[in-house]
């Protein structure tokens, strides 16, 4: 018969380390001015950790009066007194750290070799630390890339950034990130950028590796552009050059064609020339998000994130969208009078409506999950929202509000264009066309709601409507 007691041996083994009887190693950790000394126990190290063993087993490893003496001067000696302690008593409270902390226990775990202790820190920031992932993925992404082990939090961070692009290529960061990690990048599937925005982006990285090249290429002699084909050899596979608009391929790519190879050139020209032409260098399958979208204020990306807010779904970005977004209406295009706002979008079922503000990058508008017509009477719906994005390239910035069954979710006005009624965001198309109105109401109906930080007149550029048709 076996009895299971509460074992006081982990108790007994931090008292060991504490006290510092009979320790044969001593680590030095950090440098100056926060270089520590640390005592321990070879056989305790050599059990608990694959790293400590191979350095303890070597024969020439230093020794001084008896002591083994190993060095450690890239590891910080706050996160090491933690690491000690837990090959010690196999304890570690990672509840009160922040993700700073975190990361860096697990980058000095995974080079110590503590595969579990990696992987319970991984799954723990995975799990509760979202917010600290989101803010700097870049800077995270860099740092975790070296560590093989961390695999899940590496593609945690390829998907943020895939998934809103502005984060890496708007940050004076993407200039001074390393080949393999943009290659890493550029390689997926799901990165939500039109392939010429890549282009552009991959031509202002380049140019950024060699300064002495001239930032007017029309400059360029012909060792200039060897040198950036050296810089870029690597990436041109990557580019659907294909799915880039003639328009768009002749301004932005063909001042730098020379470092495209010759056969590419010609198979590109060919495949703008001849109708029906198939493509012999056709680069990987895109599984890019397929959702042509005719705007122009917002693109694909801003898509991705409409429709996790129609469907409520948590998820940072999806490959396959359900939805097709047909433009019914541009005020600058179709007039902004009720009228035209009218004949174009009554009756058309669910709808999208995108602002933007004038001489400014922010967008305002919001979803019908109904219809629009000209009754002058008001609907009452769970899922129609409107939503603010301060900076179009900065979904950081989004904030979303729903109407939650306000009998005054959607107000069907003749006189006016598209009205969300339960927070008072709409356009009076007949008394004044260039302003839109935003007014919170603190009513009963929607006060625990929530609003926008918008103010009570929006001078608009221009806005759009789509119907959202399910597929």
């Amino acid at each position: 018969m076996s009895y299971n007691f509460e074992s006081g041996l982990s108790k007994a083994l931090e008292q060991l380390l504490k006290i510092e009887s009979y320790y044969d190693v001593i680590i030095h950790v950090g440098r100056e001015p926060n270089f520590k000394e640390f005592h321990a126990h070879s056989n305790i190290l050599c059990c608990r950790s694959e790293y400590f063993n191979k350095i303890l087993s070597t024969e020439n490893i230093e020794k001084k009066d008896g002591k083994y003496i190993i060095k450690e001067p890239n590891i910080s000696s706050q996160v090491f007194e933690i690491i000690l302690k837990y090959l010690y008593t196999d304890q570690m409270n990672i509840a009160n750290k922040t993700g700073t902390e975190l990361l860096d226990l697990m980058i000095i775990s995974d080079k110590l070799m503590l595969k579990k202790l990696v992987k319970l820190i991984e799954e723990y920031i995975i799990e509760h630390q979202q917010r600290f992932l989101q803010n700097d993925p870049v800077r995270i992404l860099r740092i975790i890339s070296y560590c093989k082990a961390l695999v899940n939090l590496q593609e945690l961070c390829l998907n943020k950034i895939c998934s809103e692009p502005g984060i890496l290529f708007n940050s004076d960061k993407f200039i001074q990130l390393s080949a393999p990690l943009l290659e890493i990048i550029l390689q997926r599937d799901d990165l939500n950028l039109n392939e010429i925005e890549i282009w552009e982006n991959l031509i202002k990285w380049g140019l950024a590796q060699e300064q002495v090249l001239n930032q007017d290429v029309s400059k360029w002699n012909k060792d200039d552009f060897n040198i950036f084909k050296r810089i870029l050899y690597k990436f041109i596979p990557l580019i659907r050059f294909y799915e880039i608009p003639s328009e768009d391929y002749f301004n932005k790519v063909k001042p730098y064609e020379k470092v495209l190879s010759k056969e590419l050139r010609n198979d590109i020209t060919k495949f703008y020339m001849v109708p029906g032409y198939k493509p012999i260098y056709t680069p990987r399958n895109s599984n890019r998000l397929k959702c042509n979208i005719d705007s122009i204020i917002i693109n694909q990306e801003h898509i991705a994130h409409f429709v996790n807010w129609i469907d409520r779904k948590k998820k940072e970005y999806i490959n396959d969208v359900p939805y097709e977004f047909k433009l019914l209406y541009r005020a600058s295009r179709d007039g902004n009078t009720a009228a035209a706002f009218h004949t174009k979008c009554d009756n058309k079922g669910a709808t999208i409506v995108i602002v933007k503000f004038k001489n400014s990058e922010q967008i305002i508008g919001g979803y019908n999950p109904l219809f629009w017509d000209s009754s002058n009477s008001e609907k009452s719906t769970i899922d129609s929202f409107i939503f603010s994005i301060a900076d179009k390239n900065n979904f950081q910035s989004a904030k979303v509000v729903y109407s939650n069954g306000s009998l005054y979710s959607i107000r069907n006005y003749s006189h006016c264009g598209p009205y969300f009624g339960w927070n008072n965001l709409f356009v009076n198309l007949r008394d004044n066309p260039d302003f839109w109105y935003y007014y919170h109401c603190n009513s009963v109906n929607v006060s625990y709601i929530g609003a926008l930080n918008l103010p009570n007149q929006i001078d608009v550029g221009d806005f759009e409507v789509f119907q959202v048709i399910k597929k």
